[in-house]
């Protein structure tokens, strides 16, 4: 299947692949070729491609999927390649949103920061 995968800064994939798992605010789902019509709004967590060249790795900071024919398209409000994520600043990010809790257990800006930091991590760890 087709997959295009954008943010506001860049086209981060475009091409082939055999299977896409992404996180939306329902929880994780995977789509393969053929896939019924779907759209959903991404939440804070990693996405996996499948692609001819190997697993394709990102840390998506919410948007939009959409599933159509036999593509996917996923419109990101924020991502980043593994490769790309800077592991010191992800750590300074999530000790500033967990210092931020401590202080206001119910700063929502500061919860999706620690969630957005935890995923990075997560993500160039996994490279």
């Amino acid at each position: 299947m087709q997959v295009e995968l954008v943010s506001p800064e860049a086209v981060l994939f475009s091409g082939e692949c055999s299977q896409v798992v992404t996180r939306t605010v329902d929880g994780d789902i995977a789509f393969l070729d053929n896939h019924a019509p779907f759209i959903g709004a991404l939440d804070i967590g990693q996405t996996q491609l499948w692609a001819n060249d190997g697993v394709v790795s990102l840390a998506i900071n919410g948007g939009f999927v959409e599933v159509s024919g036999n593509s996917v398209t996923i419109l990101s409000d924020g991502a980043l390649a593994a490769q790309d994520i800077n592991i010191q600043d992800a750590q300074s990010d999530l000790q500033a949103a967990e210092e931020a809790l401590n202080a206001d257990a119910d700063d929502g800006a500061a919860a999706n920061a620690k969630k957005w930091a935890e995923t990075r991590i997560q993500v160039s760890s996994a490279v």
